[in-house]
């Protein structure tokens, strides 16, 4: 799933995106690639605007690589979600952004299990559990590089 996560030279920013129907979760690394720290969540509102504004995301943090958690069932297998989810990867590979997959699978359960632990409202989790399920995907995909990257 992680293609080229040890490979030479990588390093700088690196986006993760959480990537729904309505809305996609955005986290970003730091110039280290140690930490990862949420940046929001952006509403989708058409794929070429949705594709226009992550690109000016990660020209914005200087990333140089998107990691789009791959939403696969518990058994291992892709279901329709992740179908749509590699054929939005492509379209941003397609603006020339590099990206790679991170399986992603019960990240936002485990956002809202964390949200919920801290005592905030429905509403609110619903508002923010996208932007901490890209953190999570981030988080694991920086933490498998191992200390070295």
């Amino acid at each position: 799933m992680n293609s080229d996560a040890t490979s030479p030279g990588n390093s700088g920013r690196i986006l993760a995106l959480d990537v729904g129907d309505r809305r996609i979760g955005i986290a970003c690394s730091d110039p280290t690639g140690l930490l990862a720290s949420p940046v929001g969540v952006y509403r989708r509102t058409g794929l070429e605007r949705d594709l226009d504004h992550l690109a000016s995301v990660a020209a914005e943090y200087e990333a140089d690589r998107i990691v789009v958690g791959l939403p696969v069932n518990m058994n291992g297998s892709e279901g329709a979600q992740a179908e749509k989810t590699r054929a939005f990867a492509e379209a941003l590979r397609s603006r020339g952004l590099r990206v790679e997959f991170w399986d992603e699978r019960l990240t936002t359960v485990e956002a809202t299990r964390m949200l919920q632990e801290r005592g905030m409202r429905r509403k609110r989790i619903d508002s923010v559990v996208d932007e901490l399920a890209a953190t999570l995907i981030l988080d694991g995909y920086l933490l498998s590089r191992g200390p070295n990257r």
